[in-house]
């Protein structure tokens, strides 16, 4: 990660914890990929992607989570569960979306693993 991305991973972190958040995970990497913040609140899990855009006419940072960058978290999620069995009642994907200059964006459940194939 280059230092903009981990300025951006801080700031998104930062913005969690005010928010009642507590950061379980920062980077947790497996051959399958790597999730940026694994956080907790009460018996929820997230699992949350940063995402920064400088420039509009690339579209909003949220836009960038493509469907091949959604199954690549689901997977990388699957295998953090099998390797930490964190105890929680829920699970859910949320964005954290970046725009310099302007306050974080959090996209809760943004995206579900509902009928992914594992």
């Amino acid at each position: 990660m280059n230092d903009k991305g981990a300025r951006y991973e801080e700031q998104a972190a930062v913005f969690l914890k005010n928010a009642g958040f507590s950061i379980v995970d920062r980077n947790w990497a497996c051959p399958m990929g790597e999730l940026d913040i694994v956080a907790r609140k009460g018996d929820t899990v997230i699992f949350a992607e940063v995402r920064e855009r400088s420039n509009p006419g690339y579209g909003t940072p949220a836009e960038s989570v493509t469907a091949a960058k959604r199954s690549k978290l689901i997977r990388t999620a699957m295998a953090y569960l099998k390797a930490r069995r964190p105890k929680a009642e829920t699970f859910r994907f949320d964005v954290i979306a970046i725009v310099p200059g302007e306050p974080p964006e959090h996209i809760e459940d943004a995206f579900s693993a509902d009928g992914f194939g594992f």
